[in-house]
């Protein structure tokens, strides 16, 4: 899918919400690609779209024999260069709860190169900056002020991850999968269907202007129920 192509479904996609979205991916039999709901913006006005550009991280080390033993993965400046514009980093950490795995600077780094934010099963630093910022959205699980050098490892990047679901255990996302979140949730729309969904959730959200305006306007909700088969 060319650049064009992409940025252009990334501004359709944020005209949208995640439960309109999510709703046509459920109609379509894929009911289960919500993340855990613990990970959300740390603005709720925030929302977040692109395919997904994937980086696995390891779980903290603790003890220097672990450290050693390790296996050293990409390190960050040489892959700061395959982010590509449109894409929204997706990072697996192996269930952290302590670190910060991004941060303002490195989520400047990558904004600037056309990333459209990021979205950590983990830990996200310096979140007063990012907020005061505000143009490059993160999602995540918790905040921390603890540095993720020497206690976590990136080891893999653009490789399948298996991120905590939230009506699974576990929610497979794939690089090039596009990732849409809001306050609601983020949802994962694998990219065979992506335009699909795309044109479905645009027609829900027509039909629920109509059904907002007509409701507005004193109709009853059975009328309205009857006339759309939606609520």
């Amino acid at each position: 899918m060319d650049e064009e192509k992409i940025l252009d479904l990334c501004a359709r996609y944020r005209r949208l919400y995640s439960a309109g979205v999510y709703d046509v991916m459920d109609e379509m039999g894929h009911p289960h690609q919500c993340l855990s709901l613990d990970i959300g913006p740390l603005e709720t006005n925030w929302v977040v779209a692109g395919p997904a550009f994937t980086i696995k991280w390891t779980a903290e080390t603790r003890h220097p024999v672990e450290l050693a033993q390790q296996k050293e993965g990409p390190n960050l400046f040489s892959i700061v260069d395959q982010f590509h514009p449109g894409c929204v980093l997706v990072m697996e950490t192996g269930k952290s709860m302590n670190v910060g795995h991004w941060g303002e600077l490195t989520g400047l780094m990558s904004e600037v190169r056309g990333c459209h934010g990021a979205v950590i099963d983990g830990g996200v630093r310096d979140s007063r900056h990012l907020r005061e910022r505000g143009t490059y959205p993160v999602f995540a699980r918790y905040t921390s002020p603890i540095e993720s050098v020497h206690r976590a490892n990136i080891i893999d990047i653009e490789c399948p991850l298996w991120m905590t679901g939230s009506l699974t255990e576990g929610l497979l996302v794939r690089p090039g999968d596009f990732i849409f979140g809001d306050s609601d949730g983020v949802l994962v729309i694998p990219v065979e269907i992506v335009e699909e969904v795309l044109a479905g959730s645009e027609e829900v959200s027509k039909t629920e202007d109509m059904i907002r305006e007509e409701i507005g306007a004193g109709v009853h909700p059975l009328e309205v129920w009857q006339k759309y088969g939606r609520f």
